[in-house]
């Protein structure tokens, strides 16, 4: 049995542990939360380093994208450097496998047709992949990492405006202490009333990483659709009560959650080690991975 652990400096309030079986291999997955302390998860990376078979970086990323260009965050990189012997992977390289994909599944089999919404993403440098698949069907995008990580009232309309202000911006960014960027620990659990609700409001999807989605949500969600993962039951029900239409989660449910895709590609790379799959897109055929997709609301009720 493999044992894969994602390291969070999220809210340990969201931990997990769950047993599944792929492709005849048995894995453990957990999740464990640091309550924003990065020392804390530095500890726990050195603890297990050499232990598991593949460790997650939760909570933080390692790499943001702009097209071709990557930006390293430098509060990740310790993180990155305390496991020595055991793989850790931040998420970002199976985002832009699987994230376009998801987006080319949804509108092949006419869940969402993208040309007839307008698409918020939170961060296109965090998920760059469905950012290009979606604007690729000619909807309307609301891109938000200006306002979503800086707190500054300016929207991004286009895919080449965010290459354009991610090579001025984005180097000095990634060198800002992590917590200014995105809601870690207990800022997790916690809402932010109407800061972004006319940029909600006037987006039919809702896309990106969960906590900016539920920091920022208004009381009322009718008739969205939300694309994202690491969704926990709660999450789910919060989310109808708000009267989402529909949910899609980029990686499938395992127990009763959705996990980030930081321990997904951790399992992947478990995978891989064994020699038989060179790559996620090959792990990604041969176990048949799908979003999940699940309807909140009967039809009349949106």
């Amino acid at each position: 049995m493999k044992r894969i652990v994602s390291i969070s400096i999220g809210s340990s309030k969201r931990d997990s542990c769950v047993q599944v079986e792929l492709l005849g291999e048995k894995f453990v997955i957990e999740r464990i939360g640091t309550d924003g302390s990065i020392k804390k998860a530095l500890t726990l990376i050195e603890e297990l380093d050499g232990k598991v078979a593949a460790l997650g970086m939760g909570g933080i990323d390692l790499y943001l994208w702009a097209g071709k260009n990557r930006y390293t965050i430098r509060e990740a990189l310790p993180l990155k450097r305390a496991a020595r012997i055991t793989p850790i992977v931040d998420g970002s390289g199976l985002k832009n496998t699987l994230e376009p994909k998801v987006i080319r599944y949804l509108e092949e089999k006419d869940i969402i047709h993208f040309r007839e919404k307008t698409t918020l993403i939170t961060c296109a440098l965090d998920r760059y992949g469905m950012a290009e698949a979606i604007d690729a069907y000619e909807g309307k995008i609301i891109l938000g990492d200006i306002l979503f990580a800086l707190g500054v009232n300016l929207p991004i309309f286009s895919l080449n405006r965010m290459q354009k202000i991610a090579k001025c911006i984005a180097p000095i960014v990634c060198r800002l202490p992590f917590k200014m960027l995105y809601p870690t620990g207990n800022k997790q659990n916690k809402n932010i009333k109407n800061k972004l609700n006319k940029y909600y409001n006037t987006a039919d999807i809702i896309a990106g990483d969960f906590h900016y989605i539920k920091r920022y949500m208004p009381q009322s969600m009718k008739g969205k659709i939300v694309i994202t993962n690491t969704i926990t039951r709660d999450d789910t029900l919060e989310l109808k009560a708000r009267e989402v239409y529909l949910l899609v989660t980029t990686t499938p449910q395992l127990g009763d959650r959705s996990f980030g895709t930081n321990v997904m590609e951790a399992m992947m790379t478990a995978i891989i080690q064994e020699g038989e799959y060179k790559s996620y897109e090959e792990v990604i055929e041969a176990i048949n991975l799908k979003p999940r997709i699940e309807y909140l609301q009967t039809q009349s009720n949106v």
